[in-house]
């Protein structure tokens, strides 16, 4: 009956459409996304065959409105013209340091329009760019910006990121450093002034011939993706992948009448793929925010009369745990474009808000494809109906996975096993001929093959493995279930359990880390937990929580610091010595569950303080950890 469904609609003409619609409404729900799906395929060909990068469509958008409002950012505006001015000059600092197009400079900057203009001048050299995410710290930082190649690294204004820098000094392979908001004598030697160079430099435009070598498929940015191995790997995006990136906006119909408003991070595939390239691209203005701030959300999208808003799940739950106010029913916001919006506050922040569309998407920073979900249907991500799979451009999938190996199951023939509504599976697209020798990853060929699964349905056929478990319901709307393996979400990041165990054994006093994420009620993702094992039976003391702590500050980014403790005699292992989790994930930090000392990261005394039924009340209470 399915297959009579698709290829029916496929071939109906206009009145038979109607009878279809009828007996299967879940069809309505496919137009929609078939008509976005067009619409950007549309884009992404026109964009192909035209050769264009994102920075030539920068560079035509300040040509036919240079005065336009581009970025706004604490009440300041600056338009597309004084933003080219500023990345000239930029391109210009680069263009001294001898340079070949499609080589790598670092940078690493908070959201402000700093960020803005060093990567567009960088982009007009044919500079690939490496976004670095400016909470890193220690290995973590020297082995993003060395992973990438770079020639040179660009540190923004700020004291803390020099500081993080300065930590590792001797740790770059004598790469040149620049520092943004500092003078030469402010500066320790071994540093280069920044700013010192951009007053020297022509706000004149680079001759666009810099860039000939290039092709759409050459890198032109890497942002960094958390993985299995430890550490963030960089995943390559091409300049036809900037523009597609940037097409993504589309979706809710951006134009250059939109005001997008970004709270999160620009070296992030959201903030940075979907909101600043989807800015450029479509020519529109954006809100930058320094970083996201619950009491000015809606403030500000009055203020500045914002129409498209950018979000994270987490985003939401703040915001609904504010008073309510005149300005969050009074805006103009047209759509929310971002994803992690879980189904048990979907209708409260619709109601609330009086937010027309809520478009929930799911993708990966490397990956091949995308879902949207434009019916807001809550809690769904997008959509896999036979007739999407079909007639769409990428053949994507849910297959049957084995969750203690986390590969595919297969059948006789040693091909995949597709899932039926009502069933959980691993998400997979196919992978273009084409585009089967492109890598995903700036990395080694273990780590792109990882994310490859070879003889699906066909022998030969490849298809991009995404690692995540979703949920297919009876109306073909999927909905996202956890990660595969070793990974799980906070806070909108991945977090590696193998980097945070291995930054944990690294103390002397601890013998063995178990690292898994746990739910806590009200909360999105999943937050860190630590089952540690000490050498000699020793009792976690105020002062190695305390040491645990600083380490834990200094060697991990925020979003994957442990949020609990729990201390054992004895590790729990399998047969084969391996590290077991479902018990510990399952217990987690309940103390009704657990006899074994349990620790949790206060961040009002900056320590990990025992887990008391005050304190456990306090967890469970709070909307904000």
């Amino acid at each position: 009956m399915l297959d009579k469904v698709v290829y029916g609609v496929a071939g109906a003409a206009g009145a038979s459409i109607v009878a279809w619609r009828t007996m299967f409404p879940w069809i309505n729900h496919d137009l929609k996304i078939m008509k976005a799906g067009r619409r950007l395929r549309r884009e992404l060909d026109k964009d192909f065959e035209s050769g264009e990068f994102l920075i030539d469509r920068f560079e035509k958008h300040v040509l036919e409105h240079p005065k336009k409002p581009f970025i706004i950012f604490e009440g300041n505006v600056f338009t597309y013209e004084y933003i080219d001015q500023q990345a000239n000059k930029v391109a210009n600092v680069v263009k001294r340091w001898g340079l070949s197009a499609g080589e790598t400079v670092a940078m690493m900057i908070y959201n402000e329009p700093a960020f803005v203009w060093t990567f567009l001048g960088l982009q007009k050299m044919g500079i690939a760019t490496a976004l670095i995410n400016f909470n890193l710290r220690q290995k973590q930082l020297s082995h993003s910006v060395n992973v990438s190649e770079a020639k040179a690294f660009i540190v923004g204004p700020g004291a803390e990121l020099f500081d993080a820098v300065h930590a590792e000094e001797g740790e770059f392979g004598g790469m040149p450093i620049y520092i943004q908001g500092c003078s030469p004598n402010q500066l320790p030697s071994g540093y280069i002034s920044f700013d010192d160079l951009m007053a020297a430099a022509s706000p004149a435009g680079v001759d666009a011939s810099v860039r000939a070598a290039l092709t759409p498929m050459s890198p032109a940015c890497y942002i960094y993706t958390s993985g299995t191995t430890g550490m963030p790997k960089p995943a390559s995006l091409s300049h036809w992948r900037e523009m597609s990136v940037g097409i993504g906006l589309a979706v809710v119909n951006c134009t250059s009448n939109d005001i997008v408003y970004t709270p999160l991070p620009l070296y992030h595939s959201s903030g940075g793929g979907l909101g600043l390239m989807g800015t450029i691209k479509n020519g529109a203005t954006m809100v930058l925010r320094r970083k996201f701030s619950a009491s000015h959300f809606f403030e500000d999208c009055c203020r500045y009369r914002v129409t498209i808003i950018q979000y994270i799940g987490e985003l939401f739950r703040y915001l609904l745990s504010r008073p309510e106010s005149p300005e969050e029913k009074n805006h103009q916001i047209r759509a929310a474009f971002g994803n992690g919006l879980r189904r048990d506050i979907w209708e409260q922040v619709q109601a609330r808000f009086r937010i027309p569309l809520i478009a929930e998407f799911f993708g990966a920073t490397e990956g091949n494809t995308m879902l949207f979900n434009l019916s807001n249907k809550p809690g769904a991500i997008g959509r896999l109906s036979p007739l999407l799979k079909r007639l769409g451009p990428t053949y994507q999938t849910l297959v049957k996975y084995d969750i203690a190996t986390a590969e595919p199951i297969r059948d006789s023939n040693g091909h995949c096993i597709e899932i039926k509504p009502g069933e959980k599976g691993m998400f997979i697209a196919a992978i273009a001929p084409e585009l089967e020798e492109v890598n995903f990853y700036k990395a080694s060929q273990e780590a792109n093959e990882k994310k490859r699964v070879r003889n699906v349905f066909k022998k030969g056929d490849s298809y991009f493995n995404f690692g995540d478990i979703f949920y297919l319901d009876r109306d073909y709307f999927v909905y996202f279930v956890d990660r595969i393996g070793d990974t799980f979400r906070w806070k909108g990041e991945n977090v590696s359990t193998t980097e945070v165990a291995n930054i944990l054994t690294s103390l002397d006093f601890i013998h063995d880390a178990n690292v898994f994420g746990v739910t806590i009620p009200g909360q999105d993702g999943r937050a860190g937990m630590a089952a540690l094992t000490l050498y000699d039976d020793k009792p976690l003391t105020p002062e190695l929580l305390r040491k645990i702590w600083t380490h834990c500050e200094e060697n991990l980014a925020t979003y994957a610091r442990p949020m609990f403790l729990r201390l054992q005699k004895e590790a729990t292992l399998t047969a084969t010595f391996k590290q077991r989790k479902v018990e510990l994930v399952k217990e987690g930090f309940d103390i009704n569950l657990v006899d074994d000392p349990l620790y949790f990261a206060d961040q009002v005394t900056k320590c990990y303080i025992p887990i008391k039924q005050d304190t456990y009340s306090r967890i469970l209470t709070t909307s904000k950890l």
